[in-house]
């Protein structure tokens, strides 16, 4: 009833914001992809090749606005494992055929307040605890209220009610790979522009209340604080990020543990050349199953390699020495934006000090116009975890 109630109120907020309408905005944007993917270990590869497209709407009057976006995403060649379709002789492609509500919103924005209500995205700082996936086609969304403050100039606030996590599994999600997981979720949010970088306080209570998730055992409560700046030195830019939380159990999680997180992190861009490195903890407990640090509503590709890996834990946890080079040209010839990044990670556990294995990602990408065009390669080697693998992205997204 809560949900419903919550849900009513939107629709009645959209609706006032609909019959007043001045302004009226399309939204649409595309993504067409080819996905190759080896693992040793399974007798066949997976070749993914995806159309998503996203369509909607959005009205606003004044400080109101109401917006509703569908996606859906057609297998042109579906000769893959997406979770819930196909067999597990092929790797795991997370992108399964789907046409769903993206997003589902009303939102009154004010210089001092703003609250969403209804399907929105949430992604928080640099998406380490809570983000969208956006490499996902289905993406990740939120059933939640939102509220931002602003009570001073450089203070922000920043607090959902979250009651469902729309997954990237689609409306065929099931079992252990839910369209849906529903719980009592608080995200907070406290930042300040200090003089030295923007300093945020976090608090996450993430209640993934369906048994069939890992039994609960990824519902945890997360505090901890992030640091993030950029300095120019002459004519070089330095940007750094520290960051340290403690997790604990939450809710009906049966596991009773703690453990911590640090990142410390520094990239150098010379105007055109750049340098990055970085040092990634995600503590481990008693070496139990569940009972490592988790970051289950994160942008998990985004970190620890794309060749995901490590998108739970392993129960020893993990450490991950990084460092990337690169270049960025803001234009070369008819393209802008382009860039050449190539990362390498090597992976140990927290517990145990072991090593799990080494990886290389790869990324070339160009902006044309409306459409950006990337070629991504990465290949995990591994040692005493898990097995090689290796993936290659081709991918044009257009947006209006």
């Amino acid at each position: 009833m809560r949900g419903i109630a919550i849900l009513a109120a939107t629709a009645a907020l959209g609706s006032a914001a609909s019959a007043a309408a001045q302004t009226v905005t399309p939204l649409a944007e595309g993504r067409l992809r080819y996905e190759r993917v080896e693992q040793d270990g399974l007798p066949q590869d997976s070749d993914a090749v995806t159309v998503r497209l996203r369509t909607g709407v959005q009205v606003a009057e004044g400080p109101w606005s109401a917006l509703v976006q569908a996606q859906g995403n057609l297998a042109i060649v579906p000769d893959y494992f997406d979770g819930l379709h196909g067999t597990a002789t092929r790797p795991l492609i997370a992108d399964p055929q789907n046409i769903a509500i993206f997003r589902a919103q009303a939102r009154y924005a004010s210089a001092p307040l703003t609250v969403t209500a209804g399907r929105q995205v949430i992604a928080l700082d640099d998406e380490r605890f809570v983000g969208q996936g956006t490499i996902r086609n289905n993406g990740q969304s939120f059933d939640a209220v939102r509220a931002e403050v602003v009570p001073l100039r450089g203070v922000k606030a920043d607090v959902s009610y979250v009651w469902s996590i729309r997954t990237v599994n689609g409306i065929d999600g099931r079992g252990a790979r839910p369209r849906s997981i529903g719980g009592d979720t608080v995200l907070a949010n406290l930042g300040w522009d200090s003089p030295v970088g923007r300093l945020t306080g976090f608090a996450y209570l993430i209640d993934e209340d369906e048994a069939a998730v890992q039994g609960f055992r990824l519902s945890s409560q997360t505090y901890g604080a992030r640091l993030a700046g950029m300095r120019p030195i002459g004519p070089v830019k330095v940007s750094y990020q520290l960051s340290y939380a403690r997790q604990s159990d939450y809710h009906r999680n049966p596991n009773r543990y703690a453990a911590g997180y640090g990142l410390a992190d520094v990239g150098v861009d010379f105007g055109g050349p750049r340098l990055g490195a970085g040092y990634e903890v995600l503590g481990a407990s008693d070496g139990s199953a569940l009972t490592s640090f988790q970051t289950p509503l994160a942008s998990i590709f985004k970190f620890q390699g794309w060749a995901d890996k490590f998108t739970t834990t392993p129960a020893d946890g993990i450490r991950d020495l990084y460092a990337s080079a690169g270049w960025g040209w803001t234009t070369l010839g008819p393209a802008k934006a382009v860039g050449l990044t190539a990362v390498y990670h090597r992976f140990e556990s927290d517990r145990l000090v072991r090593h799990y294995g080494n990886e290389i990602d790869l990324l070339a990408s160009a902006k044309f116009g409306r459409t950006t065009a990337s070629v991504r390669y990465a290949d995990y080697r591994a040692d005493r975890l898990l097995t090689d693998t290796r993936k290659l992205w081709l991918q044009l997204d257009w947006a209006l």
